[in-house]
Formats: C-alpha cells, structure tokens, sequence
C-alpha cells in the first residue's frame, strides 16, 4: 500500500522559483518523490518536510509511503521514487549492478550506548523459554523479505550467539504490520526492529525484549540514502540539494532525541512533527516519549558508513542473493558524502 502526501502551503504566494531564488538556491521545477515509511527512523524526511527544508533547496517534494523497504529500491528504478532512505536490500543492489540506483549516503546508524534496534520474543515463545537470543535455534523469526535489513540482523544475531542462522526459521511475511500482528499473536518467535516499534510492542504487553542488536552489530549502518543512477551522475546540483535539506533536518532530529542539547519547545515541536506520520494510533505524549526512549544516531551531513556497507554487501554476496561480480563502485557513490 503507498499514498502520496503533497504539502504546498509554505510559500504559495512567492511559488516554487521565487522561494528558491529568495534562497540563492537552483530551483527544480518537477516535483520529487522521496520514498518513505511510516517508521521513527525517517522522522528527518518528515521534518524536512513540514519545516520547508526541501522549498528552502529549491525542490518540489511529495512523500510516497511504502511498507517494505525493497518496494522503494524499486521505485527509484524505475522513476516512480527520485530519493529514498531505508535498508540495503538485496534488491537494492540487484538494481544498483544495473546501474538503475546509487546509494549516496548513510543514515540511521547502531551506536553503543544509545537505544537501537531491539530483539522480541513473542509471550508465547518467550513463556516457553526464549528468554536469550543464544536459545532463537529451532525457533521462527519474522522478516519482510529474504534480502532484507531484518535478515542480515537474524545473520548478525545468530552469527554472535553461535547459532547457524540455517537453524532459524526465517519467516518472510512482506510487509512490517504483518510482522507486528504474527508476534503479537505468537505466530512467530521472535523479531528485531527499531526501539519505537519495539517499545510500543513491550508497553502494550504483547512481545518481551530479549536482547538488543548493538550488542551483536556495532555500528551498524541501518539505513542508507539513496537515489537513481541517473540523478547521482546527471543531476547533481538536484541530489546536492536533497542531501543539505535532508542534513539540515538530521541536525534538528539529533539534537532534540540523541545528543538532548535542544529546549524543551525545539523537543515538543519536533515531536508533533513526527507523530502526524509515526504512531498516530498513540496518543501524543506516549508517541513523544517512546521517540526521545528510542532515538537512534542518524549520521550528521548523511555520513556513509562504508566499512559497514560494505560488510553488508560481502554477506549477499556469500548467501548468494547478490552476484559476486558487484563492485563497490557499482553501489556506492562516494562523491556526495564523507565516509567514516
């Protein structure tokens, strides 16, 4: 299921080019699509967003809402995307050896001692003594698609506990509310998932935490920026100005949820923000305190973490749902970003 989201308001009366020349800034006369998902992790796209970032860089921008994160590798193939922000996925970088999509940048990041992404057991599994990731052998665990940010955490997981992950059921169910409501109902054993998600799920009684993937993947690069091949080598004043727009919102994100230097209002503020698309189910103050209890490091100026991608890109390859014949070159475009 995706929808589009079309915010025009801010600066109608001076339109599209004369806010961006207001700026000093190109203006892109076509409107972008930014591929997202109705996580924490995107808050920066929903802060760009509602703050006129993107205007402020001259770009017209629609939100385009996916369930899974391979969809949106897609969509930026095939044109229906121009920028998206999620997982390397095995699909991903299928399209990225036919130079259809580049990934240009990193963004959510697992850092020791902040809150990351947490591993679940279901009540049911839990009960009967999946208490421990080291005990997940013979048990079920959820992922939208093999390929996916949620299988290479399972290798991760299984890989520290001395579990072959082969002795893992891994179930692939598509699409994350699917996920959520086979844990809930004990239909699956266990899960990991950013600490929003998850601490939503352990609040309502319906999943126990049993470890957390920090522990098992340090610096980790959970989500990357990316966009077509075509915009990576042909429009670069375009991708320029989706990375500093989409920078500028990270550095308000970090400093209200990860590095706290932000006022209480800047806090409140950003909180509203994120809630119009993140747990909209909850009511406000809860959907606020699980965002500041959860916030994860989303690198600063879009810093690509490439020691890490490049870990992620090698296991594909090992597993076989990727050709060994990729390059690095194939995948990443450095030019936009430092790496770290």
């Amino acid at each position: 299921m995706e929808f589009k989201i079309n915010r025009r308001q801010a600066l109608y009366g001076m339109g599209a080019l004369g806010a961006s020349a207001a700026f000093g800034l190109p203006a892109f006369a076509a409107t972008r699509n930014l591929a997202v998902l109705h996580l924490a992790s995107h808050a920066p796209s929903f802060i760009a967003f509602e703050r006129g970032y993107f205007k402020e860089a001259g770009l017209e921008i629609d939100l385009k809402f996916f369930e899974a994160a391979q969809p949106m590798a897609v969509a930026i193939a095939s044109g229906d995307a121009d920028f998206g922000v999620t997982a390397m996925s095995g699909g991903l970088i299928s399209l990225a050896q036919k130079d259809a999509v580049k990934v240009i940048g990193g963004a959510l990041r697992e850092e020791k001692g902040l809150p990351g992404a947490v591993v679940l057991a279901s009540n049911k599994a839990y009960d009967a003594g999946l208490t421990d990731p080291s005990k997940l052998a013979g048990k079920t665990f959820g992922i939208t698609t093999a390929g996916s940010s949620f299988h290479f955490m399972a290798h991760k997981i299984a890989e520290a506990n001395n579990v072959k992950l082969s002795d893992i059921e891994l179930r692939p169910l598509q699409k994350l509310g699917a996920i959520v409501g086979a844990l809930s109902t004990g239909q699956i054993d266990a899960w990991a998932i950013q600490p929003s998600v998850a601490k939503k799920l352990i609040r309502e009684g319906a999943a126990k935490q049993i470890g957390l993937v920090s522990d098992y993947a340090p610096n980790y690069q959970v989500t990357t920026a990316f966009t077509s091949t075509k915009n990576a080598k042909e429009e670069r004043a375009l991708t320029e100005s989706f990375v500093a727009a989409y920078s500028k919102a990270i550095a308000d994100y970090n400093a209200a949820f990860v590095d706290k230097t932000a006022d209480s209002a800047e806090i409140d503020a950003l909180a509203a923000i994120v809630h119009k698309y993140v747990e909209t189910g909850s009511a406000a103050d809860v959907a606020k305190q699980n965002l500041i209890d959860g916030a994860m490091r989303i690198n600063q100026d879009l810093a690509l973490s490439l020691d890490s991608c490049v870990e992620q890109l090698e296991w594909f390859k090992s597993e076989g749902m990727v050709k060994d014949s990729i390059s690095n070159d194939q995948l990443f475009d450095t030019s936009y970003v430092k790496t770290i």
